[in-house]
């Protein structure tokens, strides 16, 4: 796990905070179709970016890093979804509680770095256009390397 990986946790609250401060002054022109799009992303981005630094950070602490990840989130959904209305902040609480119990978990998977990116951009061409048999072959070609790589041939 690469050390600098640390410096990602107080810029992600840095960006919340700012964004926070932005919105705020704002609330009142923004509607409530965005005001919970705006509370879903907050509390599950923060609920994901705490709990995939911290799984990585403390990898035997799995409990820890789960209740932290589900309390981060949670309270940044209430905080986001309190700018707009009571149904809003029921929205981000309970989108930033499920990140949170999901966000170590891709955590733990994203510990393998650059084959995690390459597993879930393969996955590109199953997407609803229909990939050519090219594409295909190289999507295979990419998974079968990945596969060779951990399991050390």
């Amino acid at each position: 796990m690469p050390e600098w990986i640390v410096v990602f946790y107080p810029v992600n609250f840095l960006s919340a905070y700012v964004l926070y401060i932005y919105l705020y002054n704002r609330r009142k022109q923004i509607g409530f179709h965005l005001g919970m799009n705006i509370a879903m992303v907050a509390g599950g981005g923060m609920a994901l970016g705490t709990g995939i630094i911290f799984i990585n950070l403390y990898p035997l602490f799995f409990l820890e890093a789960t209740l932290f990840a589900v309390i981060i989130g949670s309270l940044t959904g209430i905080f986001f979804g309190s700018l707009f209305d009571y149904q809003t902040l029921l929205t981000g609480y309970i989108n930033g509680l499920m990140m949170g119990i999901m966000a170590p978990m891709v955590g733990a998977a994203a510990s393998e770095g650059f084959p995690f990116f390459i597993t879930g951009m393969s996955q590109l061409p199953m997407l609803p256009w229909r990939p050519s048999l090219k594409n295909i072959n190289w999507r295979l070609t990419i998974q079968s390397l990945i596969l060779a790589a951990v399991k050390g041939d």
